[in-house]
């Protein structure tokens, strides 16, 4: 069961890209999520998950002795979630929002510029592996509402 969670339904096990992967299976969840729950419930998900996470990914580690494994994408749950509760998405924008996000939220992710970097490289255990991404999910939500608010006045 702790495989199951730890790998979002085991889309942590694809052979290319789990992270991706696991980011998209994420961003399909969350947006079914904001159809029938607010934003603010879905933050407090994306905390709560990451309390639990962390002490699963602990014990997962220990077992099998590798940091932040490959197949771990429970953690870009977390910051996807984040990054879709604070980029204000709703059922008539969500067409346009979605796909900024889950760019915004890969290239942070991918990327890890300044601190993000950091709590990968310097915090270890469960909170390392969740720590970066959920920064990477706020940083990509204001990223995100930013580049709407830009597309709205501008473009659309």
């Amino acid at each position: 069961m702790r495989k199951f969670f730890l790998t979002l339904f085991y889309s942590g096990l694809s052979p290319k890209a789990p992270g991706t992967v696991g980011s998209f299976v994420a961003l399909i969840l969350g947006a079914a999520l904001l159809l029938v729950i607010d934003e603010s419930t879905l933050f407090l998900l994306a905390i709560l998950i990451s309390v639990i996470a962390a002490k699963e990914i602990d014990k997962y580690e220990a077992e099998v002795g590798v940091h932040d494994g490959k197949e771990i994408v429970i953690d870009e749950l977390a910051g996807m979630w984040l990054t879709l509760s604070i980029c204000k998405i709703t059922p008539d924008n969500i067409m346009i929002i979605a796909p900024i996000a889950f760019l915004f939220f890969r290239l942070f992710d991918i990327w890890k510029p300044s601190i993000i970097g950091k709590i990968d490289k310097n915090v270890k255990g469960g909170w390392g592996v969740m720590g970066d991404d959920l920064l990477a999910g706020v940083l990509a939500g204001i990223c995100t509402a930013g580049t709407y608010q830009l597309l709205i006045r501008f473009v659309l």
